[in-house]
This record gives structure tokens, sequence and C-alpha cells, in this order.
């Protein structure tokens, strides 16, 4: 059975180029990204560590923490570190688990449980640990998005869906298609007209099922 949307993530004790973590202690009271990659030292997910680093201050601002995961050791995510430093042009102070057991990757229902790395392996015998898991507080799985090796991942949209995961998290409402913070959010249909209007002051009915409304400050 893979790991679903509310699942709780495996509370797993893993190696990173930081030192050893539990994943439960670390996120603590935060938000979490874990973040996959099949290999160190290939181009696509040097160009994404980059951007994450770079991003550094805009997680801090949501109080998220990010962490990567590579099927690589702790040493060659140390030496990677000063390539993805280079292009992002600043530093990445992310942990990165050093995945080379699986663990990780077959716990997160990236890879089959029977999978294994064969000597001379490729990108090619771990292409589908390329995913991003965002991770709420309650240590509850709240999104999971995969991508193919030669897609790099748009990390405006992560954070995007970050934002929005927080919104409806702090706020009990949806948010619509393209929602960005700022833009009108969706009014449960669980509430009545009147609890609503109770909740959330004036609103626009769109259509029965669909209520729009601004959150004040």
């Amino acid at each position: 059975m893979g790991l679903r949307i509310n699942d709780v993530i495996p509370d797993l004790t893993v190696e990173t180029d930081l030192g050893t973590i539990s994943l439960h202690e670390w996120i603590g009271d935060s938000w979490a990204i874990l973040f996959s990659h099949p290999k160190d030292f290939t181009p696509v997910c040097t160009t994404e560590f980059g951007a994450v680093a770079r991003l550094a201050e805009e997680w801090e601002k949501r109080g998220c923490k990010v962490i990567g995961v590579s099927v690589d050791g702790v040493e060659d995510h140390r030496k990677w570190k000063g390539d993805i430093e280079k292009v992002a042009g600043s530093a990445a102070g992310f942990p990165i688990i050093a995945d080379a057991g699986l663990v990780v990757s077959k716990a997160f229902d990236m890879l089959p449980a029977e999978a294994y790395l064969p000597d001379g392996r490729t990108p090619n015998d771990s292409a589908t640990v390329r995913s991003v898991f965002i991770i709420g507080p309650d240590k509850q799985l709240k999104l999971s998005m995969t991508y193919p090796m030669t897609v790099g991942r748009n990390f405006a949209e992560v954070l995007r869906a970050l934002d929005a995961l927080q919104t409806s998290s702090r706020n009990g409402v949806a948010t619509p298609a393209d929602w960005t913070v700022g833009q009108d959010v969706i009014i449960p249909a669980s509430l009545s007209d009147a609890d609503a209007e109770a909740k959330f002051g004036s609103f626009d009915k769109v259509l029965p099922y669909l209520r729009k409304t601004s959150l004040k400050g």
C-alpha cells in the first residue's frame, strides 16, 4: 500500500550530510518538504537543489523545513553541495538524506519493495525517485507530486501549493485553480449560507455549491 494523502509519514532515522536525524523529531512543529532525486551529480537535479537553496528565506518565512533525498552516500552529497551552491549562487543549508539502501525511497513508495541498486547503476535505475512531499506539523502527508527525470520541478508551484495548504488549514477553506495569496478562497460546501456568512461575512455565490470570499487580515 502506497503512502496516501493524510497518512502519517514513516518516522525513519536517516543519515544526512549534516548528521543523523529522526524525521518526526526533525519536523517538530513545522511544515516540511521532502524532495527526492535519483542520483547525485545529475544536471536537472542540480538545478533543482539550486532553486531550493535560493528560496531559503521563503521556506523560513512559511515555517517550513526542507530536506533532500538522493540514493547516494553522505560523502557524495557533501561534494555535490559544492556544485549546487555554484549553480544557486547561495549556500545550501538544508540536509540531504543518504538513501543508498533505498529505505526512504521504498517507505515513501517511490520504488517497489524488491528494488535494488545494481553495480554500475545509472539514474534510470532509480528514475521514480523524483517526488515532492509536503508534510504538515501533524506529520501527515498533505500533498505529493512526481516528475520524470527530463522535467525540472517548478518550485514556484511548490511554494504556491504550500501557501494554499497553510491557508486552507489555518482558515478552514479551499482554494480555487491557480490561486495565489490574497485572492478569494472557496467556502466549504459543508457550511450553510447562514454559517458561511457568520464565519466569513459577505461572499459571492457563483453557483449553489461554489461560494467565494476574501480572507480579512
